[in-house]
């Protein structure tokens, strides 16, 4: 299928989505969005990745929201009463759903950045499992320099990737976090000297996590997250639910087995999702 702000393809059980709108520095617009949650939405239901690469083309991941979606036929923010105002909320959630399926993804996902990561494109990168640079990426909240507060999960994600005080001062000030430093402070896991390596690393990494037993990558997610958000008690008892749900003993011996043979492990796939509200069922 073709798509107008992305590329998409699988090959070998890794996914690979990149924006493919340099020439506009692969800014957010509603299509952006809405392809966006379409191509999540099928790797969710049909399972048919292990994993996630997003990248990007040009000198920049993106440059965030186009400023032009909110007027003419974009996006309608009616400030003027409460009435008006009270459906901003509700924009704003149907926003957070597409960065949101990131995170709720069965797979992992891995975020490849290249030039400016600005705006939106923080939020998403956020969302994100892992995050690779190359040494000329920069990341900026860039909403405070328009005059805005950030509202798409950067101000909820980011203070649980690095320092709060970093996150302060990226917020307040509208600076740009340098790869470098955003390597140091821990935002993203190594800094490359150019993109193609940065993208060859992103790939070895995709094919080492595609040769895992899928659901226990999939409890792994879950139980980071969690744990993310919860005391560490509630975690742990989490994590007996979780493995009593997911524990398989022949993954455990087919990688002994493999290993012992010396070849590649053979992991079953995760099921494909069929919708509730999809079911083959007739009124009597």
């Amino acid at each position: 299928m073709t798509y107008q702000c992305f590329d998409f393809s699988i090959d070998q059980k890794i996914a690979h989505l990149r924006f493919n709108r340099p020439d506009s520095l692969n800014t957010m617009q509603p299509v952006f969005f809405r392809e966006l949650v379409e191509i999540l939405q099928k790797l969710q239901r049909e399972a048919s990745a292990r994993v996630l690469i997003i990248s990007s083309t040009g000198k920049h991941f993106t440059a965030g929201m186009a400023l032009d979606v909110f007027s003419g036929n974009g996006i309608t923010l009616d400030d003027h009463n409460a009435i008006g105002r009270a459906n901003i909320a509700l924009v704003l959630q149907d926003m957070h759903q597409s960065f949101n399926l990131i995170e709720q993804l069965r797979m992992p996902v891995i975020s490849a950045i290249q030039g400016g990561c600005i705006g939106g494109g923080v939020d998403l990168i956020c969302a994100s499992d892992i995050r690779l640079a190359s040494k000329d990426a920069f990341f900026c909240i860039q909403e405070i320099n328009i005059g805005m507060t950030a509202d798409l999960g950067t101000l909820q994600r980011l203070p649980k990737l690095i320092p709060e005080g970093i996150v302060h001062e990226m917020a307040y000030t509208g600076r740009r976090l340098p790869a470098q430093r955003a390597q140091a402070v821990g935002l993203v896991n190594e800094v490359f000297d150019t993109q193609e390596a940065m993208l060859e690393a992103a790939l070895q990494m995709a094919k080492e996590i595609a040769e895992k037993p899928p659901v226990a990558i999939w409890g792994s997610k879950q139980a980071i997250h969690y744990a993310r958000d919860h005391s560490t008690h509630d975690a742990l008892q989490q994590m007996g639910w979780l493995q009593s749900g997911i524990w398989q003993s022949a993954n455990l011996m087919e990688a002994f087995m493999a290993k012992q043979q010396g070849r590649a492990t053979q992991f079953g796939d995760l099921a494909p999702l069929h919708p509730f509200t999809e079911a083959d069922y007739q009124l009597k």
